[in-house]
């Protein structure tokens, strides 16, 4: 049994997830500045206060995972993204207070700016750490070559912005979900905006990529990959324009999926554009992981334990679906 194979799996399981399901809660924080007033604010709140501690369970899974099952990749990423990283945890911890002392607060002014701005900031440095995975890292041996700032490159501030407008754009239409009335029709605006930036976030990427990296160029455009591949970037296309006229009709349901769709197609370009590597041109997945004992007692937990995650995070969307209120669900 692969059990390497079944780790890395299992790591861009939880990454997709925490991608799908806290983009979302990130996209509404930073949205927030834009609501009308104290009303819409709260409503935009609402939508997510039930679920946003949950969202970020995928993201400790994913730490956990890379830890157990790629230690060498754990130490080389996290030197490298050092600086991000603990850029990205403070944002984050900056969420959660605000999220917990906000409702009680007299003055929620200062609360709500703590929820943009770690929010955009966690959106910012996921997709920098991301254009920096792209761009590849200095590593001697095992061990990280580069300095602290390596991270930062006008590649990486180009998919820090793009990350962030798309998690823009899927908290947009989760509100378009979970909301109703001039708020609603604020978000549909909202989202044509982001629609469009989004979809130029991803030519822009889809050119600058493959003549910035050789070796990826070389996965995409050679015959026969170029063929079986074309499907790829077609389907991101047509969920594009799909997406584009579920705004323009108004749809509830379908540009929240659609989002979701376009994230999935994106993420599944980048792995395979960067197959079998988990640290770029470094270290390979197999190179990478940890003894067969070691994986094999880590996805026995892993395996048990995952159930219960999805279980619970299931149930969480079920019990609160429906319109959000001011005063809580409908």
């Amino acid at each position: 049994m692969d059990y390497a194979l079944i780790a890395y799996l299992l790591l861009a399981f939880g990454i997709v997830m925490y991608v799908l399901l806290d983009g979302f809660d990130l996209g509404i924080g930073i949205l927030l500045p834009f609501a009308r007033d104290a009303d819409e604010r709260e409503r935009m709140f609402a939508s997510v206060a039930p679920v946003w501690d949950g969202n970020e369970t995928w993201l400790v899974l994913g730490g956990a995972v890379l830890f157990a099952a790629f230690p060498a990749a754990y130490a080389i990423l996290l030197s490298a993204w050092y600086v991000p990283l603990s850029l990205m945890l403070c944002a984050l911890v900056l969420r959660g207070v605000a999220f917990e002392y906000r409702p009680e607060a007299h003055w929620k002014a200062p609360w709500s700016a703590s929820l943009c701005a770690g929010s955009l900031l966690a959106a910012f440095c996921q997709g920098a750490m991301l254009g920096s995975f792209v761009d590849g890292m200095q590593v001697s041996g095992h061990r990280y070559a580069g300095g602290p700032w390596d991270w930062l490159t006008p590649f990486s501030v180009m998919t820090g912005s793009a990350v962030a407008t798309g998690y823009a754009l899927l908290g947009a239409a989760w509100l378009i979900l979970k909301t109703d009335g001039a708020l609603q029709a604020r978000c549909y605006r909202f989202a044509r905006l982001l629609v469009v930036a989004l979809l130029g976030f991803f030519a822009v990427v889809s050119v600058w990529t493959p003549l910035a990296q050789p070796a990826i160029a070389a996965r995409w455009f050679s015959f026969p990959a170029i063929v079986w591949l074309a499907p790829l970037p077609a389907a991101s296309m047509l969920a594009g324009v799909a997406l584009w006229r579920s705004v323009e009709k108004r749809r509830e349901l379908a540009p929240f999926v659609l989002c979701i769709a376009l994230f999935l197609l994106a993420l599944s370009g980048f792995a395979y554009s960067l197959w079998p590597y988990i640290v770029p041109r470094a270290l390979t997945v197999r190179e990478a992981a940890a003894p067969p004992a070691t994986l094999g007692f880590m996805l026995v937990g892993v395996l048990i334990l995952m159930p219960f995650v999805l279980a619970y995070t299931l149930h969480t969307y079920r019990l609160f679906r429906g319109k959000t209120a001011v005063d809580g669900y409908d």
